[in-house]
C-alpha cells in the first residue's frame, strides 16, 4: 500500500470520527470516536513528520481518550450531555463542514507550501467539526471532546510546517491537560437538569 492510499485512510478515519462525536450520545461511542480520531491524526502527521514523531501524537491522543474513558466508567451518574438539537440537524451541519473543508483544502495546499491536499482537508474537516461541536455542546465533557478535536485539526495542519520535536512534545501535553481538565469536570460537576 502506497503512502497516498494510507493517507486517504486516515482521511476516512478522520471524517468518521468526526461525525460520530457530532452526532453520538453514548460515552462509549464518543470516546470510541476520539481514540478512531487519533490514529486519523497519526496516520495523516506520519506523512511530513518521521513515524516516530507522529507516534506522540497516537499515544498522547490514545492516553487522553483512556483518562476520560476512565472518568465515565467510574462516574456512571454523568451522562453525555444533552443533546439540543435533533441528529438530522447536526448530520446536515456535518455535511456543511465537509462542503467547506473540501473548498479551503485546494486553495490552502496551494499556498502553504509542503502541505498535501489530504492533510488540509483533514485538518480543516476536524477544525470545523469541533467549532460545529463546540457550538451544540451543553455539557463540560463535550465542550472538552470538541477541544481536542479542534487542536487535532490544527496539529495536522500545523505538522505540515513544523516538525520540531518540541513542539510535538508541547502539543501533547496541552492534549492530557485538555483531557485532564475534562476528567476534573467529570467527577466535580454534575449536569444541571435542562428547563
Amino acid at each position: 500500500m502506497d503512502i497516498q492510499s494510507f493517507t486517504y485512510i486516515g482521511l476516512a478515519f478522520a471524517l468518521l470520527s468526526s461525525s460520530t462525536m457530532l452526532v453520538a450520545r453514548n460515552w462509549r461511542w464518543l470516546i470510541s470516536a476520539l481514540g478512531l480520531q487519533y490514529l486519523a491524526v497519526y496516520i495523516l502527521v506520519s506523512g511530513p513528520w518521521p513515524i516516530e514523531l507522529a507516534a506522540v501524537k497516537l499515544v498522547a491522543g490514545w492516553m487522553a481518550a483512556s483518562i476520560l474513558g476512565m472518568t465515565w466508567i467510574n462516574n456512571p451518574s454523568q451522562g453525555s450531555g444533552q443533546v439540543v438539537t435533533g441528529r438530522i440537524f447536526r448530520l446536515s451541519t456535518a455535511l456543511l463542514v465537509i462542503i467547506t473543508a473540501s473548498s479551503l483544502a485546494p486553495q490552502t495546499a496551494g499556498f502553504i507550501p509542503g502541505i498535501a491536499i489530504p492533510h488540509a482537508w483533514g485538518g480543516f474537516l476536524l477544525i470545523g467539526m469541533g467549532l460545529a461541536n463546540l457550538g451544540f455542546s451543553t455539557s463540560g465533557v463535550r465542550v472538552i471532546l470538541s477541544l481536542l478535536t479542534l487542536l487535532s485539526g490544527f496539529e495536522i495542519l500545523y505538522a505540515a510546517v513544523e516538525t520540531s520535536t518540541l513542539v510535538a512534545g508541547l502539543l501533547a501535553v496541552v492534549t492530557l491537560g485538555i483531557s485532564l481538565v475534562g476528567a476534573y469536570l467529570l467527577i466535580n460537576f454534575t449536569e444541571e437538569p435542562s428547563i
